[in-house]
């Protein structure tokens, strides 16, 4: 196999989770744009529908379901529906996530739980649907979860976020260590500072800006685009042999003190 036919996804189909904008729409993008038909996922149907013109009109083979990541009967729902379609998922990227900032001692246990459940817990529900599919017809798959900095250091005020997203590590190594055996390929992204709509007040705090650009090896926020390169070839023949990793696309900030 040639390099180039090594990263290509044409004939293969992608399940993008949150991706109605930001880093999914993103990689939802990116895989396309390898040849991959793209399925973009969200809870806002308008938001999802202007995505996926944004894609179609340049070409791009997308459709979308709108479901709730968190919702156990509504995945199921969703992948009873991808299966009556004859829609077969090779692609899965667990990308679905929120943000709360506040610190533990004033953190209710219902807000503990959403972020817990939004960004962790779907994870395991969407890739256990996707999983189940990808076993039963025996051709592998790949499942790619988007983890953070957070995956392996913390900040005051994110410690929900921060325990989802560790979960996230051990989660894609659990995954691996149980589906490697059918084919299936289970990594992770872990982004650094990506200006996305979720952080952009923190990337317009001056004080903030300044402390991440000289914490940063690069001197820079990274883009959503910064994430596509790694996302094709996780998702790609090209990664056949890689598993149970999270490859940080940080900018080198986990590199130095």
């Amino acid at each position: 196999m040639n390099v180039r036919d090594l990263f290509d996804l044409s004939g293969q189909t992608a399940l993008i989770t949150g991706s109605s904008g930001g880093l999914g729409l993103a990689i939802a993008r990116g895989l396309a744009e390898a040849g991959a038909a793209v399925i973009l996922n969200g809870r806002d149907e308008a938001k999802l529908t202007a995505a996926a013109h944004t894609l179609s009109s340049a070409g791009h083979r997308v459709t979308t379901s709108a479901f709730d990541v968190s919702d156990e009967s509504a995945i199921e729902a969703a992948f009873d529906g991808f299966d009556r379609s004859g829609i077969a998922i090779d692609i899965l990227v667990n990308n679905a996530g929120i943000q709360l900032r506040k610190p533990m001692v004033d953190l209710a246990a219902d807000e503990w739980r959403m972020v817990l459940e939004t960004n962790l817990t779907s994870a395991f529900l969407v890739g256990r649907e996707a999983a189940r599919r990808m076993i039963a017809r025996g051709n592998g798959g790949k499942v790619i979860n988007i983890g953070s900095l957070a995956s392996e250091v913390a900040r005051a005020t994110i410690a929900p976020y921060t325990a989802a997203k560790g979960g996230i590590k051990m989660l894609t190594r659990s995954m691996a260590a149980e589906w490697a055996a059918h084919g299936i390929q289970a990594n992770a992204i872990g982004p650094g500072y990506i200006v996305t709509d979720m952080n952009r007040a923190l990337a317009e705090d001056a004080k903030f800006d300044a402390w991440v650009r000289g914490r940063t090896p690069s001197g820079r926020w990274g883009v959503p685009d910064d994430l596509i390169g790694v996302a094709v070839f996780l998702a790609s023949a090209a990664s056949a042999y890689v598993n149970g990793q999270i490859i940080y696309v940080d900018g080198g900030l986990l590199a130095v003190l």
